[in-house]
């Protein structure tokens, strides 16, 4: 029997929005040869407000997404069966939260592909879901500097819209973010989250 609050007509409209995003590539597990593969996990907590969950990276030296904003997730690793696995593995050991016994799968968002080819993953594999109002994160791993539950209504105020400057290998660009806690949502992280906001609010 499903709980009541998976029964909110709000992750209906989360559902929709994101089955009429179009059709999205297959998500098995990735082939052997070229760059590494990745999945990130987009979780939407019921409450007053809807809240998705942010995570902040650590700082470490090796990480290309150093101190970054981004969703949980990480690079597919041989033991998991698809991209989806890997979501929700990397969630639960970054977060704590166990999508797979306690969370609602409302669909997968369409792939996105780094602009730097530079980078060590060749793609990311977003997956929706929503956890119960109660659901709480923690830092679970040395890879996580903090964790962030941020409301929908906030994301979508044109308030929080901003621009960042990004300094690497001797050059400087500005990028468009989400200035949220104090941080500013950029690159991938703030591709993934545009499409799904836009979605959800051209879905009446």
């Amino acid at each position: 029997m499903m709980t009541p609050w998976a029964q909110d007509p709000r992750l209906d409209r989360l559902r929709r929005a994101i089955d009429g995003m179009g059709q999205r590539p297959d998500t098995g597990p990735p082939s052997p040869a070229g760059r590494m593969e990745a999945a990130v996990a987009l979780i939407i907590r019921p409450r007053e407000a809807l809240d998705v969950l942010l995570i902040k990276r650590a700082v470490h030296e090796r990480d290309p997404w150093s101190g970054h904003m981004a969703l949980p997730g990480g690079r597919w690793e041989p033991g998991d069966p698809g991209l989806r696995h890997t979501a929700t593995r990397e969630t639960r050991e970054e977060t704590g939260v166990d999508l797979q016994t306690s969370g609602l799968d409302l669909g997968k968002l369409d792939d996105v592909q780094p602009v730097n080819t530079g980078l060590p993953i060749e793609r990311i594999a977003p997956f929706a879901f929503a956890v119960s109002p109660d659901t709480e994160a923690v830092v679970a791993s040395h890879e996580l500097d903090s964790v962030h539950w941020v409301p929908i209504d906030l994301l979508t105020d044109p308030r929080t819209a901003s621009t960042t400057r990004i300094h690497f290998s001797g050059f400087s660009k500005s990028f468009p973010s989400y200035h949220v806690v104090g941080e500013h949502v950029w690159g991938l992280t703030h591709r993934i989250l545009t499409r799904f906001l836009d979605a959800y609010s051209a879905n009446p």
